[in-house]
Formats: C-alpha cells, sequence, structure tokens
C-alpha cells in the first residue's frame, strides 16, 4: 500500500489543519495508507522519507532548517511525489529559495484581497482538469512569481482597479512539473476550507494529489 503523509503547521490563518483533514480523509477513501504530522522533523527521519510516496504540505510561512530541506528535497528528487496548495504550498518558506525552485512558484500579492474570480482550465485533456469547466472563487487571488518550465493547467486573470498596469495579466493557478524523479503538484486556491466546498476545486486537488503520487 502507498504511504502518504501530509504536514501541517505554520499560520493559522490558512485553515492547515482543517484543509488537511479534508485530503488526508479522502486519501484514505482512496486506499492509501496515510500520516499526519504538525512538525517539520519529520524531513529529518531518512527511515520514514525514504517509505513515503506522496508529502501534502500545508505550511504557511515559518522557517525550514537547512538539513529540514535537505531531507525534503531529497526525498522528492529520488522520487517521492509533493502536492498542495495556495500558501500552504506557495508561500511556505520565504527565505528558502531552494524550496521555491522546487515548487516553481511563490506568492507575493492577493491584488484587493478576498475577490471574485474565475478559475479557466487551458489544459483541457490533462487528467487532472478533463472534463473540469471553468469555475467561479471568492478567495484570495494570488499573483505568483512563476517557473516558466511549468505544465500550467488552469489559468486566473486579474480584473483590478487598485493596481491597473495588472489588469488582464493571465496568471498560472494550477500546474505541474517534475523535480529530479519527483512529481510536484501546485494549485493556488485553497486560502481557507471553505474554498473546497466548489466541486470543481476539491476534484482538481484530489485528482493532483493521485497524479503526484503516480496514479493517474
Amino acid at each position: 500500500m502507498k504511504k502518504v503523509i501530509f504536514v501541517w503547521g505554520g499560520w493559522e490563518g490558512h485553515q492547515p489543519k482543517e484543509t488537511t483533514e479534508i485530503f488526508s480523509e479522502i486519501m484514505k477513501k482512496e486506499g492509501y495508507d496515510v500520516e499526519v504530522y504538525n512538525t517539520l522533523d519529520i524531513f529529518l527521519d531518512k527511515e520514514k522519507m525514504s517509505s513515503v510516496n506522496l508529502i501534502v504540505i500545508t505550511w504557511t510561512m515559518g522557517k525550514m532548517t537547512s538539513e529540514q530541506t535537505e531531507g525534503l528535497l531529497s526525498a522528492i528528487s529520488s522520487g517521492t511525489g509533493i502536492a498542495g496548495w495556495h500558501g500552504g504550498m506557495g508561500d511556505s518558506f520565504r527565505e528558502n529559495t531552494s524550496y521555491q525552485f522546487m515548487v516553481g512558484g511563490q506568492w507575493v500579492a492577493h491584488p484587493g484581497g478576498i475577490v471574485e474570480y474565475e478559475i479557466n482550465i487551458v489544459k483541457k485533456d490533462d487528467p487532472v482538469v478533463k472534463g473540469i469547466s471553468d469555475f467561479k472563487l471568492k478567495s484570495e487571488q494570488y499573483y505568483m512569481h512563476i517557473d516558466p518550465s511549468n505544465d500550467v493547467l488552469a489559468t486566473t486573470t486579474f480584473k483590478n482597479t487598485e493596481f491597473p498596469w495588472i489588469n488582464g495579466v493571465i496568471m498560472p493557478s494550477v500546474w505541474k512539473r517534475m523535480y529530479g524523479k519527483g512529481r510536484v503538484f501546485y494549485a493556488s486556491f485553497g486560502h481557507q476550507a471553505s474554498d473546497f466546498e466548489v466541486p470543481q476545486a476539491r476534484e482538481i486537488v484530489r485528482r493532483g494529489l493521485l497524479w503526484a503520487i503516480g496514479d493517474l
């Protein structure tokens, strides 16, 4: 049985525990061996990390030591998948550029705060988003610095009066990529657990986890 570990913590405003609970239960129902941790020290456990097939991280801001970073990135480059959403993966460890290089992007702003915006599916034949239509969210719309090597599955377009120079900017919002032998999946929505009451948002992340573990 494949093993999944969820690692949550950091800023509580992103409801890391609550969002972790949603998808840890989903992965249990999918038939995986799921463990949940509230410490980054799990990345120091070489025996544990060598047995893990997927890491799901929900840890906004905070700091990760060089030893913890090495343990995480070594596991991913060796073939362990990693997946996450919003600030739990895309605004973690702001000073850690090695981590950001693995993710393929970093949050820099959410203009307007909570706004209504649309997620547009752009790679319609990809199994992570196939059959899913464009949808709207009322949440934080992430403006990010993005790695151009990402395989972008969905985007969002900014319509902003506070910062008019970004009007019309098309920003990647869901992507996948490789880091060594490891599969990396990220979705920029998921500010709070209520985002995942939107069926399309929940389904994209569910499929993203399955892709990252190698089963989609």
